[in-house]
């Protein structure tokens, strides 16, 4: 059994592992978990004395078939949690991250795959990110952003990057949910700001750091 921060490891890696295909440097570990240079090294040699990491100190980490199955599984009780809480129990999606970071830590062998079938096995999170299947595939993932999108292009919001609450009430603020809709009119060449029409409402501006964090279909 792997310990809550093993756990926060593990999830950390595959994260990043997502984005660049490639070894996984300490220095970026440390900056996604908040952790110092000296407690990222002796998590990593703990992790690689129960083969769930490979370690090279040139290359970086990279997880091991072991390591890349528990992550998953992680992933996948965090995003089942998620839904349950915004479905089942009224909680609202900017509340619901930092609590399903602790139930993720359930280590219950059949809690993933019952909690799966009661809510009917859901594909999404409340967020808009994929929730890996019991075998570890995952459904489509989403990863154009509105930034990305041509001018006078219509979307529709498929997920979201930034999962912090500010970010989530600053959407609701505005109207915006996972499938909404969004055109934008016009990019700013001067700071990448975009304008944008929600669900053929008054148009407004947003930043460019605003369209990097909304994935689009």
């Amino acid at each position: 059994m792997n310990t809550f921060s093993e756990e926060n490891y593990l999830k950390a890696i595959l994260r990043l592992s997502q984005k660049t295909g490639e070894k996984i440097s300490l220095t970026a570990i440390a900056e996604v978990l908040g952790n110092n240079a000296a407690s990222v090294v002796d998590m990593i040699r703990k992790l690689s004395d129960k083969q769930l990491i490979e370690y090279d100190k040139k290359k970086g980490v990279r997880l091991t078939p072991q390591g890349l199955k528990d992550s998953i599984l992680i992933v996948r009780k965090h995003r089942l949690w998620e839904v349950f809480l915004l479905e089942k129990l009224g909680y609202h999606w900017d509340e619901i991250h930092d609590i399903a970071e602790e139930l993720e830590h359930i280590s219950d062998a059949t809690l993933a795959d019952r909690l799966d079938q009661f809510l009917g096995f859901p594909e999404y999170d409340p967020h808009g990110d994929p929730i890996p299947k019991a075998n570890g595939k995952l459904p489509k993932t989403y990863t154009v952003s509105l930034a990305d999108a041509k001018t006078g292009a219509l979307c529709r919001v498929a997920a979201v990057r930034d999962t912090s609450a500010s970010f989530l009430q600053y959407l609701v603020k505005l109207g915006i949910g996972i499938g909404t809709q969004i055109q934008v009119l016009e990019k700013i060449s001067f700071d990448n700001s975009l304008v944008i029409r929600i669900n053929e409402q008054e148009k407004t501006t947003v930043s460019q750091k605003f369209g990097d964090n909304i994935l689009i279909s």
